[in-house]
């Protein structure tokens, strides 16, 4: 099973990500989100951020999940690539590790934030799903 997917939306980008449980469907969705924006990079992780936050709901704590990130890359101008997320009853807590990102070659489409068109979080056969549009 691939980790993150993409789908189909008409003005923005949906992204998808799976796991064998929720954090690691976050994970693989926080993956796609910044994949949208550069090819993760090849050299190995310089810096890491911290994110914590109390959410009850699955489905808005993805939400709240990928800004928080999206926010500490764009306050410190990373390319964030690697990501851990641990919940504990509705409180999450999460590290996301990435390099400077002026060292970033071709920038990709910038995501200005995670919505909730399309905000989904599915645990089935297969593992959990997590999926929401971002807006580019």
């Amino acid at each position: 099973m691939k980790a993150f997917d993409y789908f189909a939306h008409d003005a923005d980008i949906g992204i998808v990500g799976r796991g064998a449980t929720t954090e690691k469907a976050f994970e693989a969705a926080a993956e796609a989100m910044f994949a949208i924006m550069a090819p993760p990079p090849a050299e190995p992780a310089t810096m890491r951020v911290h994110v914590g936050f109390v959410e009850a709901d699955a489905e808005l704590a993805l939400v709240t999940w990928l800004n928080r990130l999206l926010a500490e890359a764009q306050l410190r101008h990373l390319r964030l690539s690697a990501f851990q997320l641990v919940r504990e009853g509705d409180r999450w807590t999460g590290e996301a590790a990435g390099t400077d990102w002026a060292r970033t070659s071709e920038p990709g489409v910038e995501v200005k934030g995670a919505t909730l068109t399309g905000l989904a979080v599915r645990a089935g056969a297969d593992g959990v799903e997590a999926r929401c549009v971002v807006d580019v």
